[in-house]
């Protein structure tokens, strides 16, 4: 797929990405310029979760290698059980 060269080509990938993938979960789109990416991204690769309060709830290893899906989703649980009680 090529390289998306505006915020709307951007987001119709991600959205075709989402419903190819079937996710249920908000995501966010950075800009075309990556704004966004150039400022919190580092290399390599992490997987994170944002909490409701716009800080970083969970910070993944560095990846690909160090992305541990398990404990994320259990990080991501425990978020939201926290959210529940609330």
């Amino acid at each position: 797929m090529p390289q998306p060269k505006t915020d709307a080509e951007r987001n119709r990938v991600a959205e075709d990405c989402a419903a190819k993938l079937k996710l249920s979960i908000p995501f966010v789109v950075d800009e075309v310029s990556n704004r966004v990416g150039e400022a919190y991204a580092g290399w390599p690769d992490r997987l994170y979760i944002v909490g409701k309060d716009g800080r970083i709830a969970y910070k993944g290893g560095p990846g690909p290698g160090g992305f541990d899906v398990r404990e994320m989703s259990a990080k991501l649980a425990e978020i939201l059980a926290a959210e529940e009680k609330k």
